[in-house]
């Protein structure tokens, strides 16, 4: 008997879940977000693997995807059916001997004690799918890091196991894009250091990354690249962190009046989700995005904790302040962050 992490994925968790409820979309390319209308202002939510084949990714916007592929099926987002979906999917995994952190509506980390994980992952994949229809895979791993990475070798619907023992075989050629928590701007950051590969990174001098990345960012990237991680699986619930919402102009603001009266619409609909949560906010986050493509965030911390509408649209509009206004803008997000109260395990550990 060993200790395993487990990290399971559920594959284009949205795209099927549309899929199970309309069949007929079985096997065709599934774009979903935002109203499903492609010449709407949105982005994609997700894109069946289909729709994958034709360069559709999260993150683009709609207008784009309809342009890569024009016959897809668009699709507008359903939270509330995804919800659904995740907790059914969250309940198989207790159902086993193991303990489940959930990460998302689509990702989970199992923690378990046995003798063979590949026989655990697949069996945890059989029973996802026969519950819910829902193909997931699995990665196994001595930490959350590895496991995490390992999932992306599993994917679709197959089980990988990524370890100490295989870690630089499998990973130390690969680019340093290809580590958790880095993305396209560190990546290049890191080439101008002359680090291009993870075993570039693992061997990196520490006072290097340091300067270049601040003095905790720098040796954290490095210690990524050895492939340390977190070993504890906590079944401690999940606690919701902030409460957001965003809007995108199909015509864009021009008027700073026009953009603060929207801000604070948008601050209004956030306060009723941090009411309904039942614990005040301590911090306003703002987010614009500037014609053509340019995205902005910028927060603040409340002078104390607030579920006041009054007083999150004026914190937002005092966050909107500290924008260089001047172009026209294209979306807005107003966020309330709650306090970190969820209540973390006390023995903690990594392994390399």
């Amino acid at each position: 008997m060993a200790d395993w992490v487990l990290h399971v994925d559920l594959d284009q968790f949205i795209a099927a879940v549309e899929v199970l409820r309309d069949p007929s979309l079985r096997g065709k390319p599934v774009v979903v977000g935002g109203n499903g209308d492609p010449t709407e202002r949105a982005v994609v939510a997700t894109a069946s693997y289909e729709a994958r084949e034709f360069g559709v990714r999260s993150g683009m916007p709609l207008r784009t995807a309809f342009k890569k592929l024009p016959d897809a099926v668009f699709l507008p987002a359903d939270h509330a059916l995804y919800e659904a979906a995740s907790a059914d999917v969250m309940a198989v995994l207790r159902s086993f001997p193991v303990v489940v952190e959930v990460m998302g509506w689509d990702e989970a980390f199992v923690g378990a004690s046995c003798a063979d994980p590949f026989e655990l992952a697949r069996s945890l994949q059989a029973a996802v799918l026969d519950a819910t229809g829902l193909h997931c895979s699995v990665g196994i791993g001595d930490n959350k890091l590895r496991a995490k990475i390992a999932t992306e070798f599993g994917k679709p619907a197959g089980v990988f196991q990524l370890t100490r023992e295989n870690w630089v075989e499998v990973m130390g050629h690969r680019p340093t894009s290809a580590l958790w928590g880095i993305g396209g701007k560190t990546e290049r950051k890191l080439s101008e250091l002359g680090i291009s590969t993870v075993t570039d990174l693992a061997s990196a001098p520490v006072d290097a990354l340091a300067e270049r990345f601040g003095p905790r960012m720098g040796p954290y990237f490095r210690t990524v690249a050895l492939g340390a991680g977190d070993t504890v699986v906590s079944a401690t619930p999940w606690v919701v962190k902030s409460r957001s919402h965003e809007k995108t102009f199909q015509q864009d603001l021009a008027s700073l009046e026009d953009i603060r009266r929207e801000v604070v619409a948008l601050a209004h609909q956030v306060a009723a989700d941090v009411v309904a949560e039942g614990r005040p906010a301590v911090r306003v986050g703002v987010k614009v995005r500037f014609v053509p493509f340019f995205t902005k965030v910028r927060a603040m911390k409340l002078p104390a904790p607030t579920s006041s509408a009054s007083e999150l649209a004026a914190a937002a509009l005092e966050v909107l302040d500290r924008f260089e206004h001047g172009r026209a803008v294209r979306l807005l997000g107003v966020r309330a962050e709650f306090s970190e109260d969820r209540v973390e395990p006390s023995a903690s550990s990594s392994t390399y």
